[in-house]
């Protein structure tokens, strides 16, 4: 369940890695059944259109509170992978709940992270990347994540609107899909996949009669102050949490935790 020295490899080489079980299957239900329950998650949840007209509902937060979900993105068993990729203190960005409906939840276009952090948020440098685990079952009928191994090397692509969302300009896209391969992430719930803000990813829409739910965390080295952005978690190195998801009292989140709201 560590974050070994092969999984950063793989990790520089392609752009992502996945590390099965990183949590256990009691803790991620455990998790998703306060989120399908929460009142709060679920007034700050809003919609992401994307080309298809199909939506996409997600919630977003900058700041960690009391919640379970706070524990979760201060998991040693994270930051742990997170600061050797790194090299140094990381910092929470953001953290978000994604939520693919059955027949119903849209695609994501492809993209780089740091196409729109660099760009609105003001990052200089792409010392960050974004960690998903899988809350349910992610195959590539519910729309699991899909990734171009290696694109993370390109450097930043140019990005643009698609639907309601930002997508990466789609000649380089294409021509990079022609000499690197693309891989579906299927996961289990427990399996987390860390990724570059650089690497080209996208996802189809859920057409299966399966929810998939994903929580992702964005971590960015502490150093790496925007210059735009006013979040003070972005540059706040973080506590480590050492502890499991099962002991800790169902704590859901607070209306203090700094949502993202749509405009």
């Amino acid at each position: 369940m560590a974050f070994s020295r092969e999984h950063l490899h793989t990790y520089q080489r392609d752009g992502y890695v996945i590390v099965r079980n990183l949590f256990s299957r009691d803790e991620v239900k455990r998790l998703y059944d306060i989120a399908v329950g929460d009142a709060v998650l679920s007034t700050k949840t809003y919609d992401r259109v994307d080309a298809s007209g199909l939506k996409t509902r997600l919630a977003l937060w900058y700041t960690l509170d009391d919640s379970l979900y706070s524990k979760f993105a201060r998991s040693a068993r994270i930051l742990n992978g997170v600061e050797q990729i790194l090299g140094g203190q990381p910092a929470h960005y953001h953290s978000k709940l994604m939520q693919k409906e059955p027949r119903t939840g849209g695609a994501w276009e492809w993209h780089q992270d740091y196409g729109y952090w660099y760009k609105n948020n003001g990052f200089l440098f792409p010392d960050m990347l974004s960690v998903l685990t899988s809350l349910t079952p992610a195959t590539q009928e519910n729309g699991c994540l899909q990734m171009i191994k290696g694109s993370h090397k390109m450097g930043r692509v140019e990005h643009g609107f698609s639907g309601e969302q930002v997508g990466a300009d789609l000649e380089k896209v294409n021509e990079a899909l022609k000499i690197m391969p693309l891989e579906y992430l299927e996961m289990e719930p427990g399996d987390t996949a860390f990724f570059h803000c650089n690497t080209l990813h996208a996802s189809a829409a859920n057409l299966s009669d399966k929810p998939r739910w994903s929580i992702i965390t964005a971590y960015n080295l502490a150093s790496n102050k925007p210059y735009k952005d006013v979040h003070e978690s972005s540059y706040t190195p973080i506590e480590p949490y050492e502890g499991d998801l099962l002991t800790e009292s169902e704590s859901g989140i607070s209306e203090t935790a700094d949502f993202l709201v749509k405009r």
